[in-house]
């Protein structure tokens, strides 16, 4: 079957003309209907990202988006993430299991472990719909891959309503590599350069790298479909036109099972069974039946609804004079209202000062409205305003100095519309050296957490797990030094399936965290920290830490940081170095004294140095919102020189995702499968998911594969994490109140 290729959206706007009888071009800017029935969601393929089945479309989701997908048929078992990243960029994570194809031929490394693969999916709009106009973009599968499903795609999307049969989404799109091999169109790109004509089979280096030189090249193939919303809310039906053969799937080309098609059309069918939950089901190439379901969210209006101390009403019996005050009660309800932890406080003239930390409130604004209710309770009404100067590891990073008249007035609603912003001054942070009014300073801090560590797709199994209770605790010896450690407890795991400690890539870096296994495997409790640490700031925008111990669970050292911030700036500038031995993981406190101390196979770091300068930049880009870039330049773990650059996103919910690589001068060869260390992470707010109040976080870290080049030392504390209320990035507030 073969078709005359036009323009994409000459021929989609035609065929809007064409049914504008009957239906009615969508478009919320240009006009909606009275009585609008049930609205048609993008929902997501197969492999992931917004499409039909095996076929993409031009259609984004909301911005935000976030979607787990799990997706079963004889061949292949897809687990997929899709966020919405930008309300241009939609990004997809997938691993997939060949079922006919294994691991590797080697019984000893991978057993009967099923082949899996992990990909990296993009797709930018070009052009957003209009009333006649589809939505247009041009997407990228598997760009950082092994090949398996790699491919390209030029598709466009045209939404159509009636007033009573539902909704339709009309998709026609141009695709090369996976959506291509049934090649019913000429490349066109064939004709302005002879590289465009065959594509190449493989992959660049030990994978991971981004092969440029495939896009777009070899066999094209037209590819349509069509996405119903029934006037029953819950059903969604979906038919396309596959651009693909299925001629160079592993399955084929490496097991021996014939995937050819009896037919090009797929037929599918989405049931909604609750709000975030869907489960689909579709037959496809005449041969398939596949069957999955779909978890989805908005990572941008995600929120929790919390149950939370009223805010105190205005009450008259405050105490006559400082000395008067019940300080003990003060500091309780300060922090149980308020959420401030309160250290010291200082008289200041006619002016209290409070030195705190802040335990629950991303938003300052509703934590110093809710500290001025109960300071103006308790203290003497000739008290005209009170400072906070809140803390983090001891060093001064916000100050807040709220008038006590004017925050009578708000109380009192005195005028129309009254704000905690009105009677608040924000100052440069210092450092007091009186005496204290008052003291409540606690030396000794401990606490407990439990912690998963994961990694999918490895050979000897999909799923390698660890489930451990980390405890910690540290003493401040002096206002400046602090004394930390932690702790490590195996629960539960699944390490028994590791049946290697370093992998035989003939590579001979030192290994730095391919070792990781012999640190985990065999030892039921880990010492991760013990160290001492200085913390100080000069002036107003330096800051300082320097440390020495046991710096993480597989390397000891000395080292130091310092950072240059100005308040409510967009950009920051770092730079740190250090010394270091890696440890013995056979003993609790020993190090390697010599590079061959683990054994002849292993090369270890037992002296080295490794070193960063950071920078940090808040974009003011429309394009770019709320995100940041960090760039570390230096020298890494295993004596690699280069650098790594980090992209975060957060949502208006505060949730934070981002993604790094880095690049240095150790070649593709030298480093091994991956070619380049890269990775994910997701900044979870637990005010978000929690019916309590709190500006605490959990991250969740994705790496693909876990080699030696790139690698950072994971120190304790990070310097731009600590002084982050001096220019808010994680306790940014929540936009989506």
């Amino acid at each position: 079957m073969s078709f005359k290729c036009f323009p994409l959206t000459h021929l989609v706007v035609g065929c809007s003309l064409l049914l504008s009888g009957a239906l009615y071009a969508e478009d919320d800017a240009y006009f909606s209907l009275p009585f609008q029935g049930p609205r048609l969601k993008p929902s997501q393929m197969d492999l992931g990202g917004v499409g039909l089945m095996q076929m993409p479309s031009g259609r984004m989701a909301e911005e935000g988006a976030f979607s787990f997908g799990y997706n079963d048929n004889s061949e292949y078992t897809f687990y997929t993430v899709s966020l919405q990243l930008m309300p241009w960029l939609e990004t997809t994570l997938r691993y997939t299991q060949v079922d006919d194809v294994l691991y590797s031929a080697s019984e000893d490394l991978s057993g009967d472990t099923k082949y899996a693969d992990k990909g990296i999916d993009a797709k930018l709009r070009l052009l957003r719909e209009n009333q006649w106009r589809p939505e247009v973009s041009v997407g990228l599968r598997d760009l950082g891959g092994t090949g398996l499903f790699d491919g390209e795609f030029l598709a466009a999307t045209k939404r159509f309503s009636t007033d009573h049969y539902g909704e339709f989404d009309v998709t026609l799109g141009l695709g090369w590599g996976y959506f291509g091999t049934r090649g019913n169109v000429s490349n066109l790109l064939c004709n302005a350069a002879d590289r465009f004509c065959e594509r190449i089979s493989g992959f660049a280096d030990n994978g991971g790298s981004i092969d440029y030189d495939r896009w777009f090249t070899g066999p094209a193939s037209l590819f349509a479909g069509v996405e119903y919303q029934t006037p029953y809310e819950p059903l969604r039906l979906k038919l396309e036109y596959d651009g693909n053969n299925y001629s160079q799937d592993y399955p084929v080309t490496r097991g021996g099972v014939d995937m050819a098609p009896k037919t090009p059309w797929n037929f599918g069918a989405v049931y909604e069974v609750s709000d975030g939950f869907d489960l689909r089901l579709s037959y496809e190439r005449g041969t398939t039946v596949a069957l999955g379901f779909v978890l989805s969210t908005n990572l941008n209006t995600l929120k929790s609804p919390w149950i939370d101390n009223e805010l105190p009403a205005m009450g008259t019996d405050q105490a006559a004079t400082l000395n008067d005050v019940d300080w003990p009660a003060l500091d309780r309800e300060l922090e149980d209202i308020a959420g401030y932890k309160t250290s010291k406080v200082y008289q200041q003239n006619d002016a209290v000062t409070f030195v705190t930390q802040q335990t629950k409130y991303r938003d300052r604004d509703v934590a110093t409205e809710r500290a001025a209710a109960v300071m103006a309770n308790h203290l003497p009404t000739n008290v005209s305003a009170y400072k906070i100067i809140e803390e983090s590891n001891n060093i001064p990073v916000k100050s807040t100095k709220v008038s006590a008249r004017a925050y009578r007035k708000i109380a009192a609603v005195d005028y129309f519309n009254p704000s905690i912003k009105d009677a608040i001054i924000e100052l440069p942070p210092e450092d007091i050296n009186d005496d204290p009014l008052y003291e409540n300073v606690e030396r000794f801090n401990y606490g407990f957490s439990p912690n998963l560590s994961q990694s999918f797709g490895g050979p000897e199994s999909f799923y390698i797990y660890s489930i451990t209770m980390k405890g910690g605790a540290s003493y401040w010896l002096s206002r400046n030094l602090e004394l930390s450690s932690s702790v490590s407890i195996n629960l539960l795991d699944n390490y028994d399936k590791l049946n290697f400690d370093t992998p035989s890539d003939g590579t001979s870096n030192y290994r730095v965290r391919t070792l990781v296994r012999a640190y985990v495997r065999d030892n039921d409790a880990n010492l991760n920290n013990l160290q001492l640490t200085w913390f100080d700031h000069y002036g107003s925008n330096w800051y300082q830490q320097v440390y020495g111990g046991y710096l993480e669970t597989m390397f000891a050292g000395v080292g130091t940081e310092v950072l240059y911030r100005q308040p409510n700036s967009n950009w920051a500038i770092g730079a740190d170095i250090n010394a270091i031995s890696q440890r013995d993981p056979n003993s609790v406190f020993g190090v390697f004294s010599e590079e061959s101390g683990y054994g002849s196979d292993a090369k270890v770091l037992a002296k080295g140095t490794t070193g960063h300068l950071s920078l940090y930049y808040q974009p003011e880009w429309s394009f770019l919102e709320d995100t940041m870039f960090r760039l570390d330049m230096g020298k890494f773990l295993a004596a690699d020189v280069g650098a790594r650059l980090d992209f975060s996103k957060q949502y208006d919910s505060g949730m934070i995702i981002g993604a790094y690589a880095s690049r240095t001068n150790m070649s593709a060869e030298e480093f091994g499968e991956g070619s380049f260390t890269k990775g994910f992470y997701l900044s979870i707010p637990f005010d978000t998911v929690s019916l309590k109040p709190t500006n605490s976080r959990g991250y969740l870290n994705w790496q693909p594969i876990t080699r030696d080049g790139g690698q950072m030392l994971s120190k304790r504390n990070n310097l731009y994490g600590i002084t982050d209320m001096v220019s808010p990035w994680y306790q940014r507030p929540a936009q989506n109140k």
